[in-house]
Parts: structure tokens; C-alpha cells; sequence
């Protein structure tokens, strides 16, 4: 991976030399005011939507500019983010583009002057801290923070009812006390207690970060797999929610939705992007609320907020660039009343720290029983620890995911994470 990224390097340069002249398609050449801009983003419901609320506001004081949002799917972004930029040519891309944070590095350091310099273009201080390392490079800023991903554990009160318990009882524990939990609510309701894709291990990732931990050292580019205790203890405690027959199994987003839109679990533990699809059984109504997500057992800077997904908005160093940043920082970077708009239209949550005070981020949602849910999660998201993700989370996951089928079929967790290491360390080479 590191001879690629440095190949990637070196074709950037290159082509960069000869290919300055290369057209972007956008409606604007260097030195001139652009009149038309694009933004590539993915998810029609909350994304797209929030551009679309953005360009009203942004129209009302600039309304030269028109502004062109036009939908992806993420995997579709990436290739052809890819296939762009390493190919020297940026025709077709967009001015903006919605990049997940968990991948923001890889192409910040694979394609280097290809993005346009955000720093002082909105106030870092404003937006939750945990998002400024993976918007920044060489200590500027690159991206504007969007998508929280803030996670928290969605819970059934009635089954917690029946099975004895509160939502009290369930604020501040670790994943073990919440395996016991789960337990006596298996035993009083017959239902499980969470639902999981052995493929997937987003709830892997949202456990470590809960400690400060991620699949690289500081570097973000080392591999930290054999002496990584948050990952151990996570490996664990997964094991022993399936040995405790509390996992409902799902394969894919479908499933997983249908698990607790049925009933069939008692427990979401997740980011705070699923609390529409919670709200989309009617059905439920007041049978919801959503308590911090557990601690890491034993690992003592484990705390009770985390993060699972999230993303961030980028301007491609193309003509327009100006006026992309322009846009973007008088938006989503700084207007306050327009984040009231993504939380009552959309149920977008941002990490402009600064919306929290308004009026929208203190409504109590009846759905949750009352619960102002957008307040705490808001709490929440300042907890969260910063860490690097670095350039190879999804390639050395694909190393852990064979990891933890090995750990659950019996392999010791020493070795498991050990031979892990060896084959992280082999595949990034």
C-alpha cells in the first residue's frame, strides 16, 4: 500500500507538471468568478437534503452562483475521485465533495494538491474537536466538518420494563454489565439484545474509539493490531455477547433494519444517522430512548461516547474553487439558523458546536418518550476522543474481519491478533 500511495504520488506530480491545462468541465477558468459549481454527495435523505437546504440559504445573499448537487452513491465517488485524480485530468469532477472521514487521508495524502486549503476559511474551534485530524494535513485544514456520527445505544423501554430494568439502569455501564442485561431480557421477553453483521465491524470500530484506540498507531499508518488492549478487549467482549446467544445474526442493511423495526431486538447500538430509520415505525412510537453507549471493560480511558461513521465536505483544487469555499463556509461552517433546518427538516445532526444553543437541539422527541435525543447526543459528540484513522482502516479491516471469525471458531486471542499484525504489516507493504 505504501509503494501505491507513493506511486500515486509521484503520477500526481507528474501529470500535475504537464497537465496543467487539463479542463475540469466546470463553468469557470483560472482567475475568473465561477457562475456554476457542483457538489457530489451520496444519501438522498440527509445529505443531499442538507445541500439543498444549504443552496436556498447560501441564494438568498449570492444568488449569481448556482450551485449544482448532483447524487452518488459513495462507492461510485470513490472510483471516480480515483480514477480522476490519478489520472492527472480533473474534467468531470465536481467543485465539493462529501468524502467519509474514515477515507478523508487516504486521499489527502494519495493526491496532495488536489484539494483546496480551508484553513481560516471557518473557525476549527467551532466544530466538534474529533473531526479536525482527519479534515487536516501538515497541519491545515482541508475539509469542513459535517456528519457527526455520534453514536449512542437505542434501547426498548418496554423491554427493559419487563425484564426489570430502566434506562437508568443502563447510563453508565460497560459492554459486560450490558451482556448481563441482555441476558435476563432474552430470558423475560425472548428477544435478543443487538443485532450484528459478522462482516461488518463498524461496531468494532465504534468500541475502540470509545478508548482513544484505532487499527493504526499515531502515525496512522503503523498497524497496531497484536498489543492493541482496546482491540482485544473488543474482540472479547464481541465473543462473549455470541456466546451469550443475546446477537440476533443480519447480513446486510436490510436485515439489520428489519431487526429492530420487528421488534426482534432490544438494543441499537450506533451513530445517530439511524434515528430516522428508528422513527420510521410509527408503530413504536414512545417505546424508544437512547442512553450512552458502554465502556470498554477494564480499559480505564474508555468513555461513554463514540463515533461510527461521520463525514466532511472538500473543495477540489479546480477553477470555482473560490467560490466552493465561498459557498461552504457561509453554510455549513458558519450559519447557525440553517443547522436549526437540517435537525427539524431532515434530522441531520452536524458538529458545528455553536447550533447546539439553539432552539431545535432542546425539542423533546415524543418518539423517544419525551427524551430531548438531539441535546444529548450534541453532549455526547464533545466527549468523543480524537484519534488519526489514517490511510488503512478499510485494508486492514479486511485483515481483522478473518481475525475475528478465526477468534469466534476458537484460535487464542494472542495468536489471532498476532497473526493479524503479520498480515496487516504483509498487505500494507
Amino acid at each position: 500500500m505504501r509503494k501505491m500511495v507513493a506511486a500515486l504520488l509521484v503520477s500526481v506530480m507528474f501529470l500535475s507538471a504537464c497537465g496543467s491545462n487539463a479542463g475540469n468541465g466546470n463553468n469557470a477558468g483560472e482567475g475568473k468568478e465561477a457562475k456554476e459549481i457542483s457538489v457530489w454527495a451520496w444519501d438522498p435523505n440527509f445529505n443531499i437534503k442538507a445541500l439543498e437546504l444549504a443552496k436556498e440559504t447560501y441564494a438568498k445573499e449570492n444568488a449569481d452562483l448556482k450551485v449544482n448537487v448532483i447524487e452518488n452513491a459513495q462507492a461510485d465517488i470513490i472510483q471516480k475521485l480515483n480514477t480522476g485524480l490519478s489520472s492527472g485530468t480533473t474534467k468531470g469532477l465536481p467543485n465539493i465533495v462529501l468524502i467519509e472521514d474514515y477515507r478523508a487521508q487516504s486521499f489527502l495524502q494519495a493526491y496532495p494538491d488536489s484539494f483546496y486549503e480551508m484553513t481560516g476559511k471557518y473557525k476549527t474551534e467551532d466544530f466538534a474537536e474529533y473531526k479536525i485530524a482527519p479534515t487536516s494535513l501538515d497541519g491545515k485544514n482541508y475539509g469542513l466538518p459535517f456528519d457527526t456520527g455520534v453514536s449512542g445505544m437505542y434501547v426498548r423501554t418496554d423491554y427493559l420494563k419487563d425484564a426489570g430494568y430502566t434506562t437508568e439502569d443502563l447510563q453508565d455501564i460497560d459492554w459486560n454489565q450490558y451482556i448481563e442485561i441482555g441476558k435476563k431480557v432474552k430470558e423475560k421477553t425472548g428477544k435478543k439484545m443487538i443485532t450484528l453483521d459478522p462482516n461488518d465491524l463498524g461496531f468494532i470500530r465504534m468500541m475502540i474509539q470509545s478508548s482513544g484506540a484505532w487499527y493504526t498507531k499515531d502515525d496512522g499508518v503503523t498497524p497496531d493490531v497484536a498489543e492493541n488492549e482496546a482491540l482485544k478487549v473488543a474482540f472479547e467482549s464481541y465473543k462473549a455477547m455470541i456466546d451469550a446467544d443475546i446477537v440476533a445474526p443480519n447480513s446486510d442493511w436490510s436485515q439489520f433494519l428489519a431487526a429492530f423495526n420487528s421488534g426482534e431486538v432490544a438494543t441499537v447500538p450506533t451513530g445517530n444517522w439511524i434515528t430516522p430509520s428508528v422513527k420510521a415505525e410509527a408503530s413504536q412510537s414512545g417505546k424508544w430512548a437512547v442512553v450512552p453507549q458502554p465502556t470498554l471493560p477494564g480499559v480505564a480511558n474508555s468513555v461513554h461516547a463514540s463515533n461510527l461513521g461521520g463525514s466532511s465536505w472538500y473543495v477540489l483544487n479546480v477553477p470555482g474553487k473560490e467560490q466552493a469555499a465561498d459557498f461552504l463556509a457561509k453554510t455549513f461552517g458558519s450559519n447557525k439558523e440553517l443547522y436549526q433546518k437540517f435537525i427539524t427538516e431532515i434530522g441531520a445532526m452536524g458538529t458545528y458546536k455553536p447550533a447546539a444553543g439553539g432552539e431545535a437541539y432542546q425539542v423533546k422527541d415524543e418518539f423517544f418518550g419525551g427524551q430531548n435525543i438531539i441535546g444529548d447526543f450534541a453532549k455526547w459528540s464533545e466527549q468523543i476522543p480524537q484519534i488519526n484513522y489514517g490511510l488503512h482502516t478499510y485494508a486492514i479491516e479486511d485483515v481483522i474481519i478473518v481475525a475475528m471469525q478465526d477468534f469466534l471458531n476458537g484460535k487464542e486471542i494472542t495468536k489471532v491478533l498476532q497473526d493479524a499484525q503479520k498480515q496487516a504489516e504483509a498487505q500494507l507493504k
